[in-house]
């Protein structure tokens, strides 16, 4: 059938076009007797994972069950039957991250005292005498739930402890008056544009559920139920920006700033805050391409913000909240650490302050590396000698990285501007004058503030001014399982952060990091993440009520002065 749309818009044909297609593929399968001998029932619930394709699973002597008034329609509509594709004729033409796990398909639960942000998906089960007397336009109940939890630290046993909200306000003898407490969202929400050119990313999903109009709700109620003082988007669509997300975000009470990405790309970062928690100082964007520079064709962004915070606490310095998505290919760490270079000499030129030290400093985003790479280790612990990294291990994305390239000496050129501590060439020479005027002034080496610039470096060293924690662990306390922010049918693996600049006297802080920040963040608590087993018993993600392909991250932090 060929169906024409000549007043509708280019998206809404392409609707059309898909469900007719998708009623065609129905009819024939139906037609030619295969669907009956693959069909399974289960309830519904678009987000159980694909029954296996065996031979085992396909009767011949199995039949339909019996409905009142049954129509092939309604079932259609209603995604209740599953159709197994003729190509996958056994269980080992799966991808292998999404066959079912048998021995482990039991629900996920969390015995939390707090289910601040759960989430409940149906799980699939076999066909009983129940659902063949299923009656139709009914709702079957939810069997399966993941939920996650609230971890929060307490400060008196310095651990993460699951704890009652109520029980962590008490832990300290602060007024509400000399406190700033607020929380963080990292949030990559997946670029519509994107998905549709990476179809082959998201085969384990129903059709229905990657559709536009049906992934915001669920994007928007997320953001609703977790109630972030701050969110940080990454693949925000620009189109949608404008028209939706925006709109929607200030109706909740957020002011937003966006950065798209450069080149005609359709998506770019989104960082916003409540008006009633922050006021906007600046906006600073940051684009990674470079017309002049080979080695910088890439079109990523970065936006770095700079809040002061609106309370009636003590609080007087302004915190600085970054965001970023670099690069994904797994093969080209000597860009990415460059981009992230540049990221942090945007960084140390908002967030340093009059007397030469920084504001409390959070830095979110998708990395596109894994934890303990040596990108992530040079964030963390502000250096990294590169001579002999083979570029293709900067990121830790590949196991066996393929080509035996290393990083050249220096990564970038002298023309970029930035210097090996990661900051702007013209910013550190200023900031030599301004130390060198002050040596007579100061007492000791010892007593002295630690110095911002190191002047000796090898040519291979590179260093920046935060040392930085991660609000995350990246694997499940006791048991060692890697914690995952990313599932599809690809990768299931941790790229996305939330980095901070550390209290004086939190156990999380690194050590000297005391000396270069005018107070600090202390870390009150995170929403926990999930591993890739919890992720594929509800069919990974995109899911029916997970609508991106990544997790939402969050914090809860405390200015400390």
């Amino acid at each position: 059938m060929h169906v024409r749309y000549p007043m509708l818009s280019r998206h809404l044909q392409r609707l059309g076009r898909d469900w007719v297609a998708h009623w065609n593929l129905t009819q024939r399968r139906l037609q030619d007797g295969h669907a009956y001998k693959c069909m399974k029932w289960t309830e519904y619930c678009s987000w159980a994972s694909y029954p296996h394709l065996s031979t085992q699973g396909c009767l011949g002597n199995w039949r339909l069950p019996l409905f009142c008034n049954w129509q092939l329609p309604d079932l259609v509509q209603n995604r209740s039957i599953h159709l197994c594709t003729p190509k996958m004729k056994s269980e080992g033409d799966e991808p292998s991250l999404k066959r079912r796990r048998h021995s482990g398909d039991q629900d996920i639960s969390c015995s939390s005292p707090i289910e601040k942000f759960s989430t409940s998906f149906p799980s699939e089960i076999s066909p009983s005498p129940t659902q063949t007397q299923h009656e139709e336009g009914s709702t079957p109940e939810p069997r399966g739930v993941i939920k996650r939890h609230w971890e929060y630290f307490c400060q008196q046993s310095k651990k993460m402890k699951i704890l009652d909200e109520d029980k962590q306000v008490s832990q300290d003898n602060k007024g509400p008056q000399e406190k700033f407490d607020f929380t963080v969202m990292s949030y990559n929400i997946l670029s519509q544009d994107l998905l549709e050119d990476n179809s082959h990313l998201y085969k384990h999903c129903r059709r229905h559920i990657l559709a536009w109009n049906y992934r915001f709700p669920n994007i928007l109620s997320d953001i609703k139920q977790l109630d972030a003082d701050v969110l940080c988007l990454q693949e925000v669509q620009e189109d949608q920006f404008g028209t939706e997300i925006k709109p929607s975000l200030e109706a909740l009470g957020y002011h937003c700033e966006y950065k798209m990405r450069t080149g005609r790309k359709p998506d770019g970062c989104a960082t916003c805050f409540k008006t009633s928690k922050f006021h906007l100082l600046s906006s600073n964007p940051v684009e990674f391409f470079r017309h002049n520079i080979p080695l910088l064709d890439r079109d990523n962004v970065g936006l770095v913000l700079l809040l002061k915070p609106l309370s009636s606490c003590k609080a007087t310095t302004a915190i600085c909240v970054a965001n970023t998505h670099l690069l994904y290919n797994p093969r080209r760490g000597d860009i990415k650490l460059t981009q992230l270079a540049m990221l942090l000499a945007e960084i140390t030129n908002v967030a340093i302050q009059d007397n030469g030290r920084f504001c409390p400093l959070i830095l979110c985003g998708d990395f596109n590396s894994v934890p303990h790479s040596p990108l992530y280790n040079f964030l963390r612990e502000g250096k990294l000698n590169y001579e002999g990294l083979p570029i293709g291990k900067v990121s830790g994305q590949e196991e066996s990285p393929r080509g035996k390239r290393i990083l050249s000496i220096p990564i970038w050129p002298p023309s970029l501007g930035i210097s090996q501590d990661c900051m702007y060439e013209e910013q550190k020479r200023q900031l030599e004058e301004e130390r060198e005027r002050e040596k007579p002034q100061a007492a000791s080496l010892e007593n002295s503030e630690e110095s911002l610039i190191i002047t000796k470096r090898l040519p291979t060293d590179l260093h920046h001014s935060f040392q930085l924690s991660s609000v995350y662990s990246h694997y499940l306390p006791g048991s060692g399982v890697p914690e995952v922010t990313t599932c599809h049918s690809r990768s299931s693996v941790t790229v996305d952060y939330i980095f901070y600049s550390a209290a004086k006297f939190s156990p999380a802080k690194q050590p000297g990091a005391e000396h270069i920040f005018d107070g600090g963040l202390n870390l009150l608590g995170r929403l926990s993440l999930l591993t890739e087993r919890d992720l594929w018993t509800v069919n990974g993600l995109p899911n029916e009520t997970n609508s991106s392909d990544h997790l939402p991250l969050l914090a809860k932090f405390r200015l400390e002065e």
